[in-house]
């Protein structure tokens, strides 16, 4: 007796595979509208009048209370009778709100530091509500939002050195001083225990602190017509005792020995007349050649000034290269050493060709040099805290394989400019290449996905780097 077929769907693997593509259609569907909110469900739409978008885009939140209740469809620039222009936003929002009260407001608000923003609905009390498709006055647009370039610009130039200066003072000040700054504040302890007594005294009425400040206040009165001389006084006081705190040492110790010195002139200056006087004759008899060497007196003393430092260390070098010496006998008479030769010899042979194809990326293209020119730039801006690293966003364009996320191809349209082009072994001159600088000289070309080297030949020059073909 035979079996009846099955006539379930799970027996048959085409009906299978015709649910399981529907599945995946709507699953991708669904995600990429997931922005514009889910199809098929009920929203309630409302023209909103602003007099600046202020940077919003479509696809933007709606939100009331920080929730979000809807989205942006669309941005629509209107002009009013006198010729001002005005923003008008359609948006979408969840069916719960119908009908919003009329005095409801509407502000364009921050949502990062980078610029996205989203509409902000704050709710009224009114009884009357705006009907599905209604257009909201551009009343309601309220407060008048305050964009942050708008905040800082309220600073003036003067005010904002005024800020870089205190904050680099006070951070200058706090660093390094965390271990002061406690030790201060543990410090501080047994000094305000100490401290009670002191002010206790000072409030008594006994102490009579109020006639101190009193008779201060009296004897400033007093001396106020002569401020400006006593002023110079102490400016010129503290110039004075600036330039002897220098000194310091050295008066103490001429003081000192003052007494010696009196003592040991009044000795010795009569028995120095006689070498006083030829000396004296020497010099004189001295003059006409001193006069000849006054063209070559300074370069002389270079020399001489020079030549004796150079001799004195002379002596404590060869003493250190003697060791020096010695180490390179034992190394040249090591048998070893002419084994590593010969691999250092077979290892140039064998980096020869590399080396050769290599060589012109710089001898021709300047590439390592622009190289590490660029790196070293990258990390050149900082402040007292430190360096940042610069760079640049660069958005992928819309479309289908667009490269700012995952593809089944490479970029290839259909706008013009959502192509891909890459070049990962860009010709330099080597052996066996086009006499070319490719890398950094690739002209874009809309339209075409371009992935390998470009047709034709490209310039023979870089950055800072100028050789012709007839070079």
């Amino acid at each position: 007796m035979r079996r009846r077929a099955s006539s379930s769907i799970a027996a048959n693997p085409v009906l299978i595979g015709a649910a399981t593509v529907l599945v995946v259609i709507v699953a991708v569907f669904l995600a990429y509208n997931a922005n514009n909110g889910l199809p098929f469900v009920p929203t309630y739409e409302l023209k909103v009048n602003l007099p600046n978008a202020a940077n919003l885009v479509q696809g933007n939140d709606v939100r009331v209370g920080g929730t979000r209740v809807g989205t942006i469809s669309r941005i629509t620039p209107k002009r009013t009778p006198d010729g001002r222009y005005y923003a008008q936003l359609t948006i979408n929002i969840e069916t719960d709100l119908d009908p919003l009260p009329r005095d409801s407001t509407f502000l364009v608000r921050p949502r990062s530091a980078l610029g996205l923003k989203y509409l902000q609905i704050t709710k009224g009390t009114s009884d009357e509500g705006f009907p599905d498709g209604a257009t909201v006055p551009m009343a309601n647009a309220t407060p008048t939002p305050v964009e942050f370039d708008e905040f800082t610009n309220m600073f003036d130039e003067p005010t904002r050195e005024a800020s870089q200066v205190n904050l680099n003072e006070f951070g200058m000040a706090f660093a390094g001083r965390g271990a002061d700054i406690n030790r201060a504040i543990e410090e501080l302890n047994p000094l305000l225990v100490n401290l009670v007594p002191v002010m206790s005294n000072l409030a008594d009425r006994r102490t009579n602190l109020g006639g101190l400040f009193q008779a201060l206040e009296r004897s400033a009165r007093i001396v106020a017509p002569v401020a400006e001389q006593q002023a110079a006084l102490f400016r010129n006081l503290d110039t004075t005792f600036r330039a002897l705190a220098e000194v310091t040492p050295e008066i103490q110790e001429s003081i000192e020995r003052g007494p010696e010195a009196l003592d040991t002139a009044i000795e010795g200056l009569p028995r120095q007349r006689p070498f006083l006087r030829n000396s004296a004759a020497l010099f004189r008899e001295l003059r006409p050649g001193v006069r000849a060497l006054r063209t070559a007196a300074p370069d002389l003393a270079d020399a001489f000034t020079n030549g004796e430092r150079s001799l004195r260390r002379s002596v404590a070098l060869n003493e250190r290269l003697i060791p020096t010496f010695d180490a390179l006998v034992r190394f040249a008479e090591n048998p070893a050493t002419e084994l590593g030769i010969q691999d250092l010899q077979t290892t140039s042979d064998l980096l020869r060709p590399t080396l050769a194809h290599l060589t012109p990326a710089q001898t021709v293209c300047n590439y390592v040099t622009l190289w590490f020119r660029n790196i070293a730039s990258l990390l050149s801006d900082g402040d007292a805290n430190g360096t940042w690293q610069r760079f640049m966003v660069i958005v992928a364009a819309d479309g289908p394989n667009n490269e700012g996320g995952p593809a089944s191809a490479p970029a290839n349209g259909p706008t013009a400019i959502n192509h891909l082009h890459t070049n990962p072994y860009p010709n330099t001159a080597s052996p066996g290449q086009p006499r070319e600088c490719e890398a950094g000289n690739e002209t874009y070309l809309p339209g075409r996905t371009v992935i390998g080297n470009q047709p034709g030949t490209q310039r023979l020059e870089t950055e800072k780097t100028r050789r012709s073909l007839d070079d």
